[in-house]
Parts: C-alpha cells; sequence; structure tokens
C-alpha cells in the first residue's frame, strides 16, 4: 500500500462518482492523502456529495472555471494556505461542444458538422479547457508546490491516432501533449515531475458525448490484447504517479488502455 500521510493534492475535473478524476481522488484519499477539489456549477452538488461521503468537509472544495486564472489560483492557494504545500495535481479537464465533437443533437434534423467545417471560436474555446488549462493551472501551482512534486493530466490516443467520431477534441489532446512535455523540461529546477495518461475509453459522463462510444467500447473488448479498462485501472497507475515511486520519470505518456494503442487493426471479435 503507498503511503500518502501528510501529502496534499489538488484535483480538477471531478463531475461524478464515474469519473476517472473520481477514482483518482479516492485511491490518494484511501492512502492518506488530504484533499482540495474543484467543480463547476452543474457539478457542485455531486462533489460536495462525494466529500461528505469520505468526511472532506466542504471548506476544501471550490467553483473554478479552468478559463479563469483568478479562480485557479485561488483554489491552489486555499490548498496550500489550509493544508500545507502541494505534492500531488491531478488535470482531468476536457469539454468541446457539437461542433467540435462533430455529433448532431439528439432528436434532431440538422446532419452532424463536419471536421473541415469546425468554427474557429468552438475550437479555440475547447482548447483553453481542455489543454490550454494545464498551463493555467502550472503557472498557479508553482509557488505553492512541494520539494518532488508531481503533475498529472489525463489524454486520449485520438492526440496520435484517427478516431473521426473524437473530431476536434483529438486537436486539443495533441496540444495538451505537447504541453505536458514542455512543461517537464520547464520544471526541472524544482524536480517536479510532469507527466500524462493515456487512458482507453471509459464509460464516463463525458465519454458519452463521443459519438459512437459504444461501438468503440465493443472494438475495444476484441482489440486490446487485455479489453476495456474501468475508471479504476486509470486511478490505480495514477496513484503510481501520485507517490515517491515514480520520482524520475517526468515527460511520460503512460498508456492504461489495455494494450489498445499497440494494434495495428482492430481485431474481429465475431
Amino acid at each position: 500500500m503507498i503511503d500518502n500521510k501528510g501529502k496534499v493534492a489538488v484535483i480538477f475535473g471531478i463531475r461524478n462518482d464515474s469519473s476517472i478524476a473520481w477514482d483518482v481522488a479516492l485511491k490518494l484519499h484511501t492512502s492518506g492523502c488530504k484533499l482540495a477539489l474543484t467543480y463547476v456549477d452543474d457539478t457542485k452538488e455531486n462533489v460536495l456529495h462525494l466529500m461528505d461521503q469520505l468526511g472532506i468537509p466542504h471548506q476544501y472544495a471550490m467553483q473554478v472555471d479552468v478559463r479563469n486564472e483568478e479562480e485557479v489560483s485561488a483554489v491552489v492557494k486555499m490548498a496550500h494556505d489550509e493544508l500545507g504545500p502541494i505534492d500531488y495535481l491531478l488535470h482531468g479537464v476536457a469539454f468541446g461542444d457539437q461542433h467540435v465533437m462533430c455529433y448532431s443533437l439528439p432528436g434532431g434534423d440538422a446532419p452532424a458538422p463536419e471536421y473541415i467545417d469546425i468554427p474557429f471560436e468552438s475550437l479555440m474555446d475547447s482548447f483553453n479547457i481542455s489543454a490550454y488549462s494545464l498551463l493555467r493551472v502550472a503557472r498557479a501551482v508553482k509557488p505553492y508546490l512541494a520539494t518532488n512534486a508531481s503533475i498529472l493530466t489525463l489524454t486520449y490516443n485520438a492526440s496520435q491516432r484517427v478516431f473521426p467520431n473524437y473530431a476536434g477534441m483529438s486537436i486539443n489532446k495533441a496540444a495538451l501533449e505537447n504541453i505536458m512535455l514542455y512543461l517537464a523540461d520547464h520544471f526541472r529546477s524544482q524536480q517536479v515531475r510532469v507527466n500524462a495518461i493515456s487512458a482507453g475509453l471509459v464509460m464516463t459522463t463525458s465519454a458519452g458525448g463521443v459519438n459512437g462510444v459504444r461501438k468503440l467500447r465493443k472494438i475495444g473488448k476484441v482489440t486490446a490484447p487485455l479489453g476495456n479498462i474501468t475508471a479504476g485501472d486509470v486511478g490505480d497507475s495514477a496513484l503510481y504517479y501520485f507517490s515517491d515511486l515514480s520520482k524520475k520519470v517526468t515527460g511520460n505518456i503512460h498508456f492504461v488502455d489495455g494494450g489498445f494503442n499497440i494494434m495495428g487493426i482492430a481485431v474481429d471479435g465475431e
């Protein structure tokens, strides 16, 4: 069992109990870590309920729009002032609207938007939330980090491969991974490590917005050598990065996808 007693973590990106970020928070809590969580307006009730289940006072949660640098700075300062220097930070935030993800609205007659027609404004907003926010969060937390701290973000293999139904979000994931690499170099003087977990498809609320996600899960079940994954599988790997076991690992993209990424073609399960 990893012992994180006395450690402090800030978690961005919990929506509900199906979130990967929630499983990471749960495992950190179980390992003895003190937590500060963030929420947005439509996730507040869920996040506070989950905190009640773990006995975490609501004072260690704040509403944060990751596009707002003042709000990001406020939560990391609160965590530092109330709990101590920040050892771990999870960036688990992503968003793209229907024009970025290229899907049609349920019950609507309009065809799904095409990739080539993704509006610049929609893409930039999703980029701001899904990719640039890692740079903003890292900038805000930098003065409050403990020695040998660890920053971890969540990515997806669509950054490197074509998944048509992921559309414009693939641009954001590619940018996110590049930002992670440069941050790993930037933090060398503080000996802070920055890594990413590339997770397979997990049936989270966010994944439900991916057109054809159930078909992708069906393909993954037979194509990946170890089959599909769960949020718990990602949480287990995250705990490695949120421990001294990974103290010399930085700039790494760690695949937790049952081996899906190594396959050149899909396997017919029939």
